[in-house]
């Protein structure tokens, strides 16, 4: 009886302490009632996609200023936006996009405004991009011989590594 006793303290004084996380963050005009698919949160940045505006495009929504920043070049009419990341300071996003069909990495940098294809001289389906907190590699998915496999991509030396 004992044991029980204490197992039942533990176990809620454990359950007590995990009050607070997650938390509803209350972000006026961030939702919407459109698809919002892929979101991922740096230290004060949240990119996701959605087809809010009638294409799946990546939007990024800073929650300082709790608005949406307005980044040009990084959206293309005919091309449809998933998977979406992050650098921790918000510099570079990296996407998979596709056109026509096929799908590729892109990588743009909110300072220079440029959108750059990663994957273009691949021959593979690539999927699932992710960019490292400092945004020196972008690792996704690579499918080769009928196997999805990782790629490691080196932003500094444009190196890609299977």
């Amino acid at each position: 009886m004992k044991r029980f006793i204490f197992a039942s303290l533990i176990v809620s004084s454990l359950l007590g302490s995990c009050t607070g996380y997650p938390r509803l963050l209350n972000l006026t005009g961030l939702n919407s009632s459109y698809l919002e698919a892929s979101p991922q949160i740096s230290s004060r940045f949240i990119v996701f996609t959605s087809d809010r505006n009638g294409s799946q495009d990546v939007y990024l929504f800073d929650t300082q200023i709790r608005r949406f920043v307005n980044n040009p070049g990084l959206n293309s009419l005919d091309e449809i936006a998933s998977h979406p990341s992050i650098t921790e300071d918000g510099k570079y996003i990296v996407f998979a996009g596709s056109r026509q069909g096929r799908t590729n990495i892109y990588i743009y940098n909110r300072e220079t405004q440029q959108k750059r294809n990663l994957t273009s001289n691949l021959q593979a389906d690539v999927r699932n991009p992710s960019i490292s907190a400092d945004g020196s590699r972008v690792v996704f998915e690579v499918a080769k011989n009928g196997q999805w496999d990782l790629a490691v991509y080196d932003i500094a030396e444009s190196r890609l590594t299977e």
